[in-house]
């Protein structure tokens, strides 16, 4: 199964079908990814040294959003088809949407509270199956 989006019956040939909307929300959210950010910040944590762990955190944050990008448009990559722009723009808002839910560097941020990360998690997570990107 091809992880880009079929929004189209013409892209649906060959026994696929078009992605309903649950289907979006599965191919949208980079669960890969973030079981990734969920392992590497529990190192992070557990480390025993004495390392910058906030800085650490938002290193690991901005490669996250960038490893996200790459891995998006590797996985829905196709030939003759154009970059999948929206599901790569929407998977990687939905990685920094899951860390900002999980804590993470946010932590350290004197106005963060939990709550507007689970808040906006539930928000980001039914709204984007509605979206059916263009390309």
């Amino acid at each position: 199964m091809s992880r880009r989006i079929v929004t189209t019956q013409l892209q649906a040939s060959g026994g696929v079908r078009v992605d309903s909307y649950f289907d979006k929300v599965m191919k949208y959210i980079p669960a890969d990814i973030v079981a990734a950010w969920i392992a590497t910040t529990g190192i992070i944590n557990s480390a025993s040294t004495k390392m910058p762990q906030a800085t650490v955190l938002w290193i690991a944050f901005a490669s996250g959003l960038v490893l996200t990008a790459l891995w998006t448009w590797k996985q829905t990559s196709e030939t003759d088809k154009p970059l999948a722009a929206t599901q790569i723009l929407i998977s990687t808002t939905a990685f920094a949407v899951w860390v900002f839910a999980l804590g993470g560097p946010f932590e350290n941020l004197g106005w963060y509270d939990s709550s507007y990360g689970a808040l906006g998690l539930i928000f980001y997570t039914l709204v984007v199956g509605l979206i059916t990107p263009a390309e």
